[in-house]
This record gives structure tokens, C-alpha cells and sequence, in this order.
């Protein structure tokens, strides 16, 4: 099967997220992959169900093993009907549901060498190591791949062997750096200079590089690699160009991966060199057994009798990673062995030898936990009451952990699942709880029902509120009063933030998970004991990023800026013209809401090409090719008019210098693809927005396009040409000009409203608009363009992401649960989690105390309020400051939604003789005009000292009513 034949079979809707992750080619060799998977308790059933959502080929199981009781604590497929059933055949039903692209068969004989000659990956989990031996000495000598996974407790181990010349062909994540030429000089060697907003540091010497899009000296366009050497000045050589043309303009320098090759020994020569080694020794004579830690060996000796969710959630996250990087030759592999433990879950002040019976089998699913932390830690863990925000894929992941270990399965116990969301189709190669038929359902009560499937004891309860300020009447006091801990798996850091601050002001353990990619991170946040949530300053800065409106409308340097403007073009041209009509048509005539830019938008539609509204797809497209013209062509032209190329500033520089790039108008072809594109997209939405048929028919619209006229530069003067004469202009923009505008709405409001379109990341049309004209844009200016599939990922806001990162930090939270749920335990207990599955980098520390917070003699943290009860009958504000400067000894000022409420004796006489007899609730009513709502418990107040000139944030005051 050709590439080509791959690629259309493949399901890009449905592994969209993934793609990002990556890219086509790997996809398409993990499509063609067979793979053997042996051992099917909680690790084999992680590395199934990885393997399977992200789309392998085949799959095939074995494990003739009877199902038994210790299985269901980690093994998700298998219930309490399956017992006695082979492991295999009782699994590979569900696992088959979860994706109809993949092969999932079952082997029930013994191993042998024919049968793994027909693979390309062979894994063994559960394994004897006399069969991982044999097995691997087979695999290796056949260039099989071979992985060995296990978990025992909570310890657990990873082996891989990809053979002794195994070539990686995209060893990181990061894509090609790509960056605009400024100028190349004609010599031995040539001298590359970037543009001002490129980074030359981010290229290294010895890089390899090609080019593209370059004028003049057209020679480099396309050509070998070359390699760079960087300058101190941050220029670059690239080798001689001294016969080659004379340099112009525009282009982009990309860099081109370096496919690499690693070798790796087998299992057998592992054991050959171990019992080749010198026998351990004490030091000095001194005994070995005395060197020992004999209590690091009894612990592991105690709980490795066990099975855990959450370690084979972890270790069948990274071990199906790494047949992924078999398959699709993507990413380093590990370098051959990772051994992971979480023996920081046990107490620290846990008996030595504790009671066998607390420990032993019940006949129950969670025997196997039961077997690490006793019954009575399971019975606590049954009466937790937890909330869970958000069922996407982590929050799946989380659920289904929580199901296993039997969180809020007993008695008093429950877990609330909050998402406001509803299951799409490329939720199903990462979301482990949804399938096709609940496509358009909520996610909240999808993920409920999935979870009561995997433990019919879950007391589990679905919402479909979002949690912000809006739904605090909902997630309120009486809510989370009656909550014992929350676990976060949101997509957005201000969703992340608000979450958190809840926790803060509730005093509730917060357990928090992100992905991106194959980045994932774990934390986990305790009052009192460890700091607060905090989001990276870069990353929180990136979420709210935006970009001066003149950047971008008419001196744009990236290829984000370009993305930017086409996104404001589709919103102007598509939603906001739309709705300015339907207003007109109801009388509401005033353009006081419209900004410059947006006035500018709307003249484009109801003042452009055509005065009226289209009637026929023939319409839509003479507007659509005019509106081509006056972006690309006529637009740019009248920006040379008034700034032309040599315009000079009166400081003697060029204003169109540094990052100011002096843009070229291009010139309709219908010929080019991205021409076309931009038309028929533009022709479709206009027609949809007007209630006309489109049409998809490429070879139509160029025959179309023959017959139709390039519109005049005439039929654009009404439009005020840029957004610079419009700014100098609006001030003026009264009654002519108005006047002009409405005339113009007038006609158009004639006939049925309009419809706003709203971009969806998901509609071809509404991508092909905003991925052709940034393309366009950034051909006007020399900005190195963005390829389809990156346009989506930055306008969509569609976060990358990958089955096994999320399954991974899904795990990594259910280790801290542990811990939450068990005994108190110190800060030296808990664990931030970070790893890079890509680069087999994983790190796990100690989070940080909370930070000690003084003025004057007065010390807290962010933990820390002040309490005031009421009282009955309730308090006075003379009683309430009493309280107050009798707590900390500070006269202070107090401020509700940051209202001046209540003044300490001595700053406002008046005020204080007013208010000193008063009820609080009474002036609080008096100042914000607000009552407490139903079942409110506590008025948050805000302190401030303003006897100095410090800005000190103290902790809050709750006035418990």
C-alpha cells in the first residue's frame, strides 16, 4: 500500500489531535503496525488500550490466564463475570469498541518463534523472566522489537531492545525551525542575516538547512541541505553563493532533521554482563547485609504483592509510548531500562510488621490494593466525597482511576463530575470513556455512566455546569462544604486559576494534571502544607496573548500575526457584518458599538463590489474575487501610495525597516491553488451567510473565474482604504460619512435577517478562509506562510495531545490520591510530577512550603483567613472592628468586590459615626446592593492597611454568617 492510499484511509478527524503530535508520515507507519501483546492484567490492559486508541494496526492478545479476583483492581476490561475466563478473551470485546480501525485478535497457543516473526513489536507483560529471556533472544536475532513491562506494587520496571541499528527518523517533538530571511550576501561564505523578530540563537552550529520563497537568488530555493555555522553577530553562513544570483527578497530558512541511529544489547547479554560482575563486597570487610536498608527491602518486599491502577496506568503509558517510537520511528526510545517506584505512597510511620489479616485476599476487586495499603485505607477511601472538574481525556483517565481504587464507592462516599462539554468525534483516540454513539452527548454524563460500568459500586454524579463565577450559586458553600478533595483536568490555565483560588478559599486538597503533547505534568496541592496553585507566568501569558491592531492589519513580521488578521477577517466579513445588518433591520441604527477596524469591516461587505445583496452563487463569487482584490492587491497598493518603498523618516531611517517589511501587491491567478482556495472558500461562506447554495466544484469555479472581470479600483472608493486614514479619519466619520453607511445598510437589510457565522475549528470552509489568507497575507509581505494543518492547531486553539501523556499523568495523580486520602502526612510525602515522554526525561519533587507572608508582627500564608462568626443576634461593625484589631492588632480598612465597606476607628469620623451601631449585612445591602444568596455561609472581606506605603496582600477575612 503506497503512501498516498494510506493517507486517504486514514481518519483525520478522529486522530486530529494527535496528528499535532506526530505528524502524517509516523501515522501512517503505526496504521501499517502489527503488534503482540502478552499478559493481560493492569499493565498489558494500559499498553492495550493506549495502543488501540491511538490507532495500531493490528493487535493481538495473549493471556490464557484465568481471571481472578486480584486482576480487577487494575485491569479495567475484566468485571467480576469474567472470573475464571481467560484474561485474554474476556478483554477483547471492550478493547475492539474502542476503535473499529483496529485489528484486535486473540493468540491462544503457546509462543513461538514463527509466530513472532510476524511482527514488528512483541511485548511481555506479567512475565517470567526464563520466557522474557527466550523471548527476547528470538526477537532480537529477527530485528523484532521486543518491550518487557511490569508492575509489582508500587514498583515497577520497563526493558526495551530495538536491536543493535534501529534508525530514528524525527528524534524530538519540536517542529523544524523556520524563520524570515532578511538578506543573503553573494560570497564564499554567504552570510544570512534573519529578520529582527527571528531568533538566530535558536539555530546551532552544524544545523542543517534548506530554504524557500526566495527572489533573486532562486539557486537556494529548494536545494540540498547545507549546513550553518552561527556568528556571533547572530548571522549565519551557509556555504558559498558566490556564483549564485544576486539576493532580492522574501524567503524562509527551515531546518531539516537529522534522522538518527541508536543500538541496543537484549535481555540474555544484560544477564551475561550482571552475573559477569564481581560479587558485591562490603566496604572495609564489613558484612553486606549490614549495609543493607532493611527497611527501604521490607517495604518493597511488603508491597509488592499487590496490583495498582495508578503504576500500571503510568507504566503502560510509557510502555506503549515506546512502541509507538518501534513502529513509527518518532522519538528517541529509551535507552533501554527505567525502573519507577512510588514507595513515598507508603506512611512513613507505618508499623514494621503490620497485621496480616488487614492485608489479606477478601474475594473483592480490590484485593489487589488491599494487598498494599490494607483494608482500612480501602474503607476511608470508599467515603471520600470528590469533585472532579472536567471529563476530557485526563479527566476520563482520572475517573476510570477512581473507579478502580473504589474513590466514593461505599456508603457516605461519591464523586461529582463537572463539564459543560459534549463528546465529538476526535475525542474518541484519547477520551477512554466515550464511543461513536454518544457523539453530541454531555461529556459529564457519558463519563458517569462509563465509570458505573467499570464499578457498579461508584456513586457517581454528573454536571453539566462549567465552574466560574457564574455557577457559584450551583458550586457554592453548601457544595463544597460537603466535598472532601478536587481533581482538575482542565484545558485552559484561567479555567485552572479560578479552580484553584475555589480549593484556596474552601481549604480543599487540589490534585491538578496538563498535557500538551508529550509534555505532562502532575501536582498536587495541600492547605497548609504546600504552596498554591500558580500558573507559569509564560505559558498563562501566551493564553491571553494578543497583538497591536496596527501590527497586524498593515505591518505584520510573523507568521502569527497573519493568522491574527485572517481570523479578524473571517469574524469581520462573516459574523460582525452580518449582525450589524440584522440590527439595522431592527432599528437599532447606531455604529457607537463598532471600532474603527470593525467599521472598516463592515463598509467592505455592504460597500464593496456589490451594493446589494447576492442572489445567485455567481454573486457570491464576484465578491469573493473582489474581496481577493482589495486584500491582497488593492489594499496593499494604497499603502505604497501613502508610505511608499523609499519613504524616509525625518530621523534619516527608512520606515520600512526592521521589523516594518515593505509588503508587494500580488496579482490574481486562478491558476494557483491558494487563489483559488481563498474564492471558494470566501464564495461559500458568503453565500451560506445569505442563505444561498454553495458550491465545492473547483474545475466550475475556474471556468467561473474566466468569465468574470477583475473588479475596478473605483468600485472600492467608498472604503476608506486602511485602517491609518480611517484612524485619522474617524473623528470625522459624522454625518456624511454615516449618512453614506446607512444608505448602504438600508438596501441590504431588505429581506430575511443574515446569518452570523461563528468559526468553527472543525468546518473545512471556515479553515480553508483563514489558512488561505494568511497564506496570502504573509505572500504579500515575505512572512514564511503557515501549512494548513498548522493554521488550525493556532486559530482552533487545539492543544496537541496523545493517549499515552494523558494516561500517564492520569496515574501520576492517582499516586498522590493516596496519599491525600491517607493519614496526614509531611510535605517531604508529596510529589510534583513532570516528563517528556518524548525525551525519556521524568522528574518527581518535594513542591514547595508556602510562602510566609509579614507586616509587622503579623505572619500567615495563603492558607491563612480571619475568622468572625455572626453571632446572634448578628455583629455590629464596632463589634466586627473590635474583633478584628483584637485578632491582629492592626486597625485596617475593609472592602467587599473591592467596595470601601467598613472603617476602623480614627479614618472617617463621619462614616464611623453613621455605621458603628449598624448590622454588617445591612451595609453591606447599603454598599454593593447585594444580599447574600441562598445558602451562603460566608462574606469574603478584603483588608488593607493604609498607615504606610506598602502594598501588602492579606489574607482574607471570613465573616461567617
Amino acid at each position: 500500500m503506497d503512501v498516498l492510499e494510506t493517507s486517504k484511509l486514514l481518519d483525520e478527524e478522529l486522530y486530529s489531535r494527535q496528528l499535532y503530535v506526530l505528524g502524517l508520515p509516523a501515522m501512517q507507519r503505526i496504521q501499517r503496525a502489527k503488534v503482540l501483546l502478552s499478559g493481560l492484567q493492569g499493565v498489558g490492559a494500559e499498553v492495550a488500550k493506549n495502543l488501540v486508541l491511538m490507532g495500531v494496526g493490528s493487535l493481538t492478545l495473549h493471556d490464557p490466564h484465568p481471571t481472578c479476583w486480584s486482576d480487577l483492581s487494575a485491569q479495567f476490561f475484566l468485571s467480576e463475570q469474567d472470573l475464571g475466563r481467560s484474561r485474554a478473551e474476556a478483554s477483547q470485546e471492550l478493547l475492539a469498541k474502542l476503535s473499529g480501525a483496529v485489528q484486535v485478535c486473540i493468540h491462544t497457543g503457546d509462543i513461538t518463534e514463527d509466530l513472532l516473526l510476524d511482527f514488528q513489536v512483541v511485548v511481555l507483560t506479567a512475565s517470567e523472566l526464563q520466557e522474557q529471556l527466550k523471548v527476547g533472544t528470538i526477537c532480537h536475532k529477527h530485528g523484532v522489537c521486543f518491550l518487557v513491562a511490569d508492575t509489582r506494587g508500587l514498583v515497577g520496571q520497563l526493558f526495551c531492545d530495538f536491536g543493535e541499528d534501529f534508525t530514528v527518523q524525527d528524534p524530538t517533538e519540536a517542529e523544524p525551525l523556520v524563520a524570515a530571511i532578511q538578506h543573503i550576501s553573494q560570497g564564499s561564505p554567504g552570510i544570512l542575516t534573519l529578520r529582527e523578530e527571528a531568533d538566530a540563537h535558536r539555530f546551532n552550529n552544524g544545523d542543517l538547512v534548506t530554504f524557500s520563497g526566495i527572489e533573486g537568488m532562486v539557486e537556494l530555493n529548494g536545494c540540498a541541505p547545507r549546513p550553518l555555522h552561527v556568528q556571533r553577530d547572530g548571522t549565519l553562513e551557509i556555504g558559498d553563493t558566490t556564483t549564485f544570483s544576486h539576493y532580492l527578497r522574501g524567503g524562509a530558512v527551515t531546518e531539516v532533521k537529522r534522522p538518527k541511529t541508536v543500538s541496543h544489547v537484549d535481555a540474555e547479554m544484560v544477564v551475561d554482563l550482571a552475573q559477569a560482575l564481581e560479587s558485591l563486597k562490603g566496604t572495609e570487610g564489613e558484612p553486606l547485609e549490614e549495609q543493607l536498608d532493611k527497611a527501604l527491602v521490607r517495604r518493597v518486599a511488603l508491597s509488592s504483592a499487590g496490583g495498582l491502577s495508578p503504576m500500571a496506568a503510568v507504566l503502560g503509558a510509557v510502555a506503549a509510548q515506546e512502541v509507538l517510537k518501534a513502529v513509527s520511528k518518532k522519538f528517541m526510545p529509551l535507552d533501554q531500562w527505567l525502573y519507577f517506584d512510588a514507595l513515598d505512597c507508603l506512611p512513613e510511620d507505618e508499623e514494621p510488621f503490620p497485621n496480616p489479616e488487614d492485608y489479606a485476599p477478601r474475594d473483592c476487586r480490590y484485593d489487589g490494593q488491599i494487598a498494599v495499603f490494607g483494608a482500612g485505607f480501602q474503607e476511608k477511601l470508599s467515603h471520600q466525597r470528590y469533585l472532579l472538574v472536567g471529563a476530557g481525556a485526563i479527566g476520563c483517565e482520572l475517573l476510570k482511576g477512581f473507579a478502580l481504587v473504589g474513590l466514593g464507592a461505599g456508603g457516605s462516599g461519591g464523586v461529582t463530575v463537572a463539564d459543560m462539554d459534549h463528546v465529538e468525534r476526535s475525542n474518541l483516540s484519547r477520551q477512554f470513556l466515550f464511543r461513536p454513539q454518544d457523539f453530541g452527548r454531555p461529556k459529564a454524563e457519558v463519563a458517569a455512566e462509563a465509570a458505573r460500568r467499570l464499578n457498579s459500586d461508584l456513586q457517581v454524579t454528573p454536571l453539566t455546569y462549567q465552574l466560574d463565577l457564574t455557577t457559584e450559586h450551583i458550586y457554592g458553600d453548601n457544595f463544597f462544604s460537603s466535598v472532601d478533595g478536587v481533581a482538575a483536568a482542565l484545558d485552559s490555565f484561567q479555567a485552572r486559576r479560578y479552580v484553584a483560588a475555589r480549593c484556596t478559599h474552601y481549604l480543599k486538597p487540589l490534585l491538578e494534571a496538563g498535557t500538551k503533547g508529550t509534555l505532562g505534568s502532575a501536582c498536587v496541592f495541600i492547605p497548609h502544607v504546600t504552596e498554591d496553585y500558580r500558573a507559569p507566568a509564560s505559558a498563562a501569558a501566551s493564553e491571553d496573548a494578543s497583538y497591536p491592531v496596527c501590527t497586524v492589519r498593515h505591518f505584520p513580521s510573523t507568521t502569527e500575526h497573519t493568522l491574527q488578521w485572517a481570523r479578524d477577517e473571517f469574524e469581520g466579513l462573516f459574523h460582525l457584518s452580518a449582525e450589524t445588518v440584522n440590527c439595522h433591520q431592527q432599528a437599532l441604527t447606531s455604529l457607537a458599538h463598532l471600532d474603527e477596524s470593525q467599521v472598516l469591516t463592515v463598509q467592505q461587505v455592504v460597500l464593496g463590489v456589490l451594493r446589494q445583496r447576492p442572489q445567485t452563487w455567481r454573486d457570491c463569487v464576484l465578491w469573493a474575487l473582489g474581496q481577493w482584490q482589495l486584500c491582497f492587491h488593492y489594499g496593499i497598493t494604497q499603502l505604497l501610495s501613502r508610505f511608499p518603498p523609499d519613504k524616509v523618516l525625518e530621523n534619516g531611517t527608512l520606515f520600512w525597516s526592521g521589523p516594518k517589511q515593505c509588503p508587494r501587491p500580488l496579482e490574481f491567478d486562478a491558476s494557483q491553488d491558494t487563489h483559488l482556495l481563498y474564492v471558494l472558500a470566501a464564495a461559500n461562506l458568503y453565500a451560506q451567510m445569505h442563505g444561498l447554495p454553495g458550491s465545492r466544484d473547483q474545475t466550475a469555479l475556474r471556468r467561473l473565474l474566466k468569465l468574470l472581470p477583475l473588479p475596478d479600483p473605483q468600485d472600492f472608493a467608498p472604503i476608506f482604504s486602511s485602517d491609518l486614514e480611517l484612524a485619522s479619519a474617524y473623528a470625522e466619520f459624522g454625518p456624511e460619512q454615516s449618512k453614506q453607511l446607512h444608505e448602504a445598510l438600508e438596501i441590504w437589510t431588505v429581506g430575511p435577517p443574515l446569518e452570523p457565522l461563528t468559526f468553527e475549528k472543525d468546518n473545512d470552509f471556515h479553515v480553508d478562509f483563514v489558512a488561505a489568507a494568511a497564506s496570502l497575507r504573509a505572500q504579500n509581505y515575505g512572512i514564511p506562510p503557515a501549512d494548513r494543518t498548522k493554521t488550525k492547531r493556532i486559530v482552533g486553539q487545539i492543544t496537541p495531545a496523545i493517549a499515552t501523556t494523558t494516561a500517564a499523568v492520569a496515574g501520576l495523580v492517582g499516586l498522590e490520591l493516596y496519599k491525600v486520602v491517607g493519614s496526614p502526612r509531611p510535605r517531604s510525602a508529596f510529589r510534583h510530577s513532570y516528563l517528556n515522554l518524548a525525551e525519556n526525561y521524568f522528574s518527581r519533587w518535594v513542591p514547595h512550603a508556602p510562602a510566609i507572608q509579614k507586616f509587622h508582627h503579623w505572619k500567615w500564608t495563603c492558607w491563612d483567613r480571619l475568622e468572625v462568626p455572626a453571632g446572634q443576634p448578628e455583629r455590629t461593625l464596632e463589634s466586627l472592628l473590635a474583633h478584628v484589631q483584637k485578632l491582629n492588632g492592626l486597625r485596617v480598612r475593609m472592602l467587599l468586590h473591592g467596595k470601601a465597606l467598613l472603617y476602623s476607628a480614627g479614618w472617617s469620623p463621619e462614616k464611623q459615626d453613621q455605621h458603628l451601631s449598624r448590622r454588617v449585612t445591612d451595609l453591606v445591602l447599603e454598599v454593593t446592593r447585594q444580599v447574600p444568596k441562598p445558602g451562603q455561609r460566608v462574606l469574603v472581606l478584603e483588608l488593607s492597611y493604609e498607615g504606610e506605603k506598602e502594598d501588602v496582600t492579606f489574607p482574607p477575612l471570613h465573616y461567617k454568617l
